[in-house]
């Protein structure tokens, strides 16, 4: 059970761990074909850009989930939060509470630092994690909607020529 986990902070030397695991989430999302992440990529943004953290949820010494998170900012809270990027843990120990370990140490984490929340997004579909979410407490920003800019249209903004 959760209880008999340890957590560990990631290092530059847990970079292919760190992938295995987001190859992993994204095989479940159905969007492995979608990863363009290198172990250098991670590496130069995760540890020399320090752009994003990543705890490993251990038992007996073995990883067995990750989360992936970065501080983001609220003007109304007037302090940081923390966006939780990635959660993933593997197939043969999921429905042990390991899951709600890794979001209890995501939330001492955010309290330790002083943070106004936790929060992260779902896909619509997954609905055994949106039920585990709802069971922990969470609840869904209904009234808001998610946009991005990537790609091409970032680049077109970025040069001034859209």
């Amino acid at each position: 059970m959760e209880n008999n986990l340890e957590f560990r902070f990631a290092q530059e030397e847990d970079v292919e761990k760190i992938l295995f695991f987001i190859r992993e989430l994204a095989d479940y999302e159905k969007m492995l074909h979608e990863v363009v992440a290198t172990k250098e990529l991670l590496q130069e943004w995760i540890f020399k850009k320090k752009k994003a953290e990543v705890i490993f949820a251990m038992l007996d010494g073995e990883e067995i989930g990750f989360a992936l998170f970065f501080h983001n900012f609220s003007t109304f809270l007037g302090r940081s939060g923390i966006y939780l990027e990635d959660l993933f843990v593997l197939p043969q120990y999921r429905k042990n509470g390991y899951g709600k370990g890794i979001f209890k140490q995501l939330a001492k984490i955010a309290i330790e630092r002083g943070c106004g929340r936790l929060e992260w997004w779902c896909l619509d579909w997954n609905k055994p994690s949106i039920d585990f979410y709802l069971s922990l407490g969470a609840e869904p920003m209904e009234d808001w909607t998610v946009y991005r800019i990537a790609g091409d249209a970032l680049k077109n903004m970025g040069s001034g020529n859209s």
